[in-house]
């Protein structure tokens, strides 16, 4: 072969290199083969034709002379179909085409055997969005013995057969175990903790007689005689004269107000009375350490409450003396007279104590234990700490209450809306007591004085008449639905008694305390509050299945059934895109093509008839029967081993 007008001596074997052919395929003279010859023809006047059979045309037109110096005949396969289009077509584009290469006769003749290139759809190179290609990568076991080469056999069938068994059998225990994740099944956990020191609770004491004899007054008779002590007016003088007090002068007024709340702090039993002597944890104490409290009983007082920002107290050692301990005086001297058989009034005598966390307002009238004076009673705590879940696990709620009034609730009895600003913990007697309170409140527009809110306290005569009534109504019927806190404290209790005072422990206090010893045997009590030990109980609800425990029988269940996992999961994805993208978006792409084209045909005509002159440049040659099939659209041309490029415009 000539190199810009010198001989080539290169002997090297046969190349696959790229060409371009236009034409149509024409009978040639040898089987399975058409010649065209090529060489570097001066310009033509006319570009050659490629429509007409037989016809290949120099790279040159394609601006690709500069890179080739080839001369000799070209081949192009029988049945080859090249290109009708002009190349200037924007739907086409160069791609590589194989062109076998043989020594030249310009050349040293060489012996070296061509390359076969493969043929046929099988060796074609398939699209990823195939299902033969998915399935021979695709991790999922079975699905590459089912969509393999080759026709369907029995062995394929069988392989279908046991993949779809295992998939259906997967998909079984998904639902299963899905659905057993639906039902939001909990359970409870008991366990014992130990602690090296405890937050002592809060403890509420309340005398069982709400008003002090001594304090009450006529102008008392006449507002609280008829709610408190089902008096009528004409009983009063009666009453003051069993009270010891002088009857009512003829010339008496009563205030033209009344407040029941400023009545039971004035004429109830006050603590400094009460209390005759304190200790925590051998310390003392003394009504400090208290708060005043008003219960359904009255004016009550609170050990350890936390208001205000006070400190907690703590103890670090169970067992007697390492708690609360206080000596009480009932002052049964001054508990009213029994007047009639109502509802408000007391018969017995003693204290009511209710043990509580100090996120919980007392409901000392429900959950309070009696203390009886002549006894020592002492108490063993034991603390629980609760945990609930929530919905849809279980019902507990964390929400704070609103006991204020809401003059069209859509559910009075329903759970507190929440309320603006700084707000309590939520607990149950909390919500129970804002429940209460609403109920009242819509009632009888004013609420109870051991009320929370902002709505007025009510008058007596509303506490007779509609106040009492409907709060009883209301508690026999168990009308407020308030669900469990997420997180609560409770005590265990454990009760024990012994008398007290001894007779010359009675003498003692008779002479320490300015009374008499019968007094003391009838009005002392000692009430010992202590921790039986430092360990506490948790009883908490667990979620019985979690979103990790599902995720793995998932994924058990996946592997042993079809040996797939998450990543196979991401591999279907990918070909379900690659088939979405070929066969949806590639069937508008190919049409919006279709358009395109259709709109240049009559350029691409005029530039196809240029190309025509070409043809007589190119003569055809014909080879044997044993020359080796070429790829379709590729030429056989004779050059030594150069490296050379050349490209065959295909359409996309």
């Amino acid at each position: 072969m000539l190199h810009g007008g010198r001989r080539s001596r290169n002997t090297s074997a046969s190349r696959t290199l790229p060409a371009l052919c236009y034409g149509d395929p024409s009978p040639a003279p040898a089987k399975g083969a058409r010649a065209c010859s090529w060489s570097r023809p001066a310009r033509p006047s006319r570009p050659p034709n490629p429509r007409q059979p037989g016809q290949c045309f120099p790279t040159s037109l394609l601006c690709l002379a500069p890179l080739l110096h080839l001369s000799g005949p070209l081949l192009a396969p029988a049945g080859t179909s090249c290109l009708a289009r002009p190349w200037t077509d924007p739907l086409f584009f160069l791609s590589p085409c194989h062109l076998v290469t043989t020594p030249s006769p310009l050349s040293a003749p060489t012996s070296a055997p061509t390359m076969k290139t493969p043929s046929g759809p099988e060796e074609a190179r398939r699209p990823a969005s195939d299902i033969r290609v998915f399935a021979s990568s695709c991790t999922l076991h079975g699905l590459g013995h089912v969509f393999g080469p080759g026709r369907l056999t029995p062995r394929r069938g069988l392989w279908a057969v046991a993949v779809l068994l295992s998939l259906a059998a997967f998909l079984y225990q998904v639902e299963e175990r899905v659905r057993y994740y639906g039902e939001f099944h909990h359970e409870t956990a008991l366990d014992e903790r130990e602690s090296h020191q405890l937050t002592f609770p809060a403890v509420t004491l309340c005398n069982v007689n709400p008003l002090r004899r001594s304090r009450l007054t006529p102008n008392d008779l006449h507002w609280a005689g008829p709610a408190l002590l089902g008096l009528e007016p004409a009983e009063h003088a009666a009453f003051l004269r069993a009270l010891g007090r002088p009857p009512t002068s003829p010339g008496f007024m009563p205030s033209p107000t009344f407040d029941m709340a400023r009545l039971y702090a004035r004429a109830g039993h006050t603590l400094e009375d009460m209390l005759l002597d304190c200790r925590y944890r051998g310390q003392p104490c003394g009504p400090e350490n208290f708060t005043t409290i008003f219960t359904r009983m009255g004016q009550c007082y609170t050990f350890n409450s936390g208001t205000n920002g006070a400190e907690l107290l703590t103890t670090p050692k169970g067992g007697a003396g390492n708690g609360l301990e206080v000596m009480l005086d009932v002052q049964e001297d001054e508990y009213l007279p029994v007047w009639k058989d109502v509802e408000e009034t007391p018969f017995e005598v003693g204290i009511r104590v209710q043990i509580h966390s100090q996120e919980e307002p007392p409901i000392i009238d429900q959950l309070g234990f009696g203390v009886a004076p002549g006894y020592q009673t002492f108490v063993s705590c034991q603390k629980q700490q609760l945990s609930f879940l929530p919905a849809p696990w279980g019902d507990c709620s964390s929400r704070s209450q609103d006991p204020d009034f809401d003059s069209e609730p859509s559910d009075p009895l329903g759970p507190p809306g929440p309320t603006p600003g700084p707000r309590p913990p939520y607990s149950l007697m909390g919500c129970r007591l804002a429940c209460e309170t609403r109920y009242v409140a819509r009632k009888c527009g004013c609420r109870m004085m051991h009320m929370p809110g902002g709505a007025p306290v009510c008058s007596p005569q509303q506490y007779k008449d509609c106040a009492n009534p409907a709060l009883d109504a209301m508690l026999r019927k168990d009308a407020c639905t308030c669900p469990n806190p997420c997180a609560s404290t409770r005590y265990a209790k454990e009760l024990s008694m012994v008398r007290m005072p001894s007779r010359p422990a009675t003498r003692y206090l008779a002479r320490k305390y300015n009374r008499s010893e019968a007094y003391i045997a009838d009005n002392v009590l000692v009430l010992d509050i202590f921790f039986e030990a430092l360990n506490y109980e948790t009883v908490e609800q667990k979620k019985a299945y979690e979103v990790s425990e599902l995720l793995g029988d998932i994924g058990g269940q996946m592997g042993l059934f079809i040996g797939a996992s998450l990543l196979t999961i991401l591999e279907i994805l990918d070909y379900l895109c690659e088939v979405f993208r070929d066969r949806v978006l590639g069937y508008f792409w190919n049409r919006k093509r279709s358009q395109k084209h259709s709109q240049k045909h009559s350029s691409t005509n005029l530039l196809q008839e240029g190309m025509g002159s070409h043809r007589n440049e190119v003569p055809h040659l014909s080879l044997g029967p044993s020359r080796p099939p070429t790829p379709p659209c590729a030429v056989t041309r004779t050059l030594s081993a150069s490296h050379r490029t050349c490209y065959l415009v295909t359409r996309l």
